[in-house]
């Protein structure tokens, strides 16, 4: 059955500095087999904006009325822009993007029929890669299960949900719903996407697609802490242990306070599967001295990750065969598999 084309996908790119490869990520989004679709790209006064504004005006001409542009007058953060990009936007759903990864083929086109495939759809849970250098050079697959599944609204879903949709590429959800939840309460935390998917699956329901939908670049240098309400809190071009700490306690915050104002339980399954699946929360700071690892390993600890073994697991694993051993046994058993394993009490929804 073909694709009935009354789902329209706004493809939201926040974008600041990494000019270099928007070509790169639009060619990828343009060249999809699939024409009900709009990119909407919001540039937040990146010193590259004048580069930026360049290379989007020249795709504008070559595809008139598939790109909106639209510059922030003053950096917003990467939260606010988000929030600004859902309410530019004019499609069904938003598919994000970020300004340095790349669309995989035929993405919008598998997004598309799962959405028709299905009833009441707030969020799609994607798969995706990381890459070195260029996409033919996959690190590693995130296809969190074997198969596609139906997650209907409520809790479980939401527990299940909700850590695997914190890096960007590929999040998809009801363009309506994310507007209707729209607030800045939680501008800072680089996880406003996160508050989105929790809101919206209360009332609606997930589907998880194993299609790769995104490539995610590895490498890139962080370019957060440059707005008001990011400073402070993020430094740019670092990851400090305490950044990497607000980012947690971020996760956590938003949980407790979509538990409270909505009256459902997800906090302490959110925080248990943070803590099974928590090896890059600690890897990220290995590279620092040891104290002061395990001073941040320690405070992870007090933030409730000390309930699951598998915390204390990666952190002695860490300590005796270092990250670059622990993320080749992580790729194997992956690979192995072919998707990730299952650690602890994990929702797997319904096979349609």
């Amino acid at each position: 059955m073909g694709i009935i084309m009354s789902i329209t996908l706004s493809v939201c790119i926040p974008a600041y500095n990494r000019v270099e490869v928007l070509p790169e990520l639009l060619d990828s989004i343009l060249s999809q087999d699939f024409d009900s679709y709009e990119i909407v790209i919001c540039e937040d006064l990146s010193p590259q904006r004048l580069e930026i504004r360049a290379v989007v005006q020249r795709y504008m001409v070559s595809k008139p009325g598939t790109i909106r542009y639209f510059e922030n007058e003053q950096n917003l953060g990467f939260d606010a822009n988000l929030r600004k990009l859902v309410e530019k936007a004019t499609g069904t759903y938003c598919f994000f993007m970020g300004n340095d990864d790349l669309m995989c083929p035929g993405a919008l086109k598998t997004v598309a029929s799962a959405l028709e495939r299905h009833d009441n759809v707030g969020v799609i849970l994607r798969s995706y890669a990381s890459f070195d250098g260029t996409p033919d050079n996959i690190n590693q697959t995130f296809r969190y299960f074997d198969r596609e599944l139906f997650f209907p609204a409520g809790a479980l879903t939401i527990s299940t949900f909700y850590r695997r949709s914190v890096v960007i590429p590929g999040v998809v959800f009801s363009r309506t719903e994310a507007l209707k939840f729209a607030t800045d309460c939680f501008d800072g935390t680089l996880l406003y996407q996160l508050y989105l998917v929790a809101n919206i699956l209360v009332d609606m329901n997930g589907v998880f697609l194993p299609e790769i939908l995104a490539f995610y670049r590895n490498g890139g240098i962080p370019d957060f802490g440059n707005s008001e309400k990011e400073q402070g809190k993020f430094v740019p071009e670092d990851q400090t242990p305490e950044s990497s700490l607000h980012f947690m306690r971020g996760m956590l915050d938003i949980a407790a306070w979509v538990e409270k104002s909505r009256n459902i339980p997800i906090y302490n399954p959110i925080l248990k599967d943070i803590a099974n699946y928590s090896y890059p929360v600690l890897a990220i700071q290995y590279k620092r001295s040891l104290p002061v690892f395990v001073k941040y390993a320690y405070q992870l600890a007090r933030l409730g990750f000390w309930k699951s073994s598998m915390f204390f697991a990666y952190f002695l694993a860490i300590l005796l065969l270092g990250t670059n051993r622990v993320e080749a046994l992580i790729r194997l058993i992956k690979q192995r598999l072919g998707h990730t394993p299952t650690i602890g009490t994990v929702y797997k929804g319904e096979t349609p």
